[in-house]
């Protein structure tokens, strides 16, 4: 079969513009609202509104809610260490981009 031949797949998580309610969110992560408050209470993740039917989430949101459920369902890990675990992902990944921007910034430099 030739390359050409084969269906185009993208792959990845695309974060929508439009923000969330709770029900809508709870809905696209399979989840009940108590998991979800539980995540804002722990600091998880933050909605915008003060009051919980005026909550709105955005696409960042949707990805640590369902980061979260992973680290909880296939590792055990409880609310506090899930909260540690993608602040430190999250870390990692602005690490890795300050330094892959400082190495190219050496290679067109060099």
């Amino acid at each position: 079969m030739n390359p050409k031949d084969l269906p185009l797949v993208h792959t990845g998580t695309i974060i929508e513009d439009d923000p969330l309610t709770l029900a809508e969110l709870c809905r696209a992560c399979g989840v009940h609202a108590d998991w979800v408050i539980s995540l804002v209470e722990e600091g998880i993740i933050e909605p915008d509104g003060k009051e919980i039917h005026l909550w709105h989430f955005s696409g960042e949101s949707l990805v640590r809610v369902r980061s979260a459920l992973r680290l909880q369902r296939d590792l055990g890990i409880n609310l506090a260490g899930i909260g540690l675990a993608l602040d430190l992902v999250e870390e990692l990944e602005k690490l890795r981009t300050q330094l892959n921007q400082t190495e190219n910034f050496r290679k067109h430099k060099a």
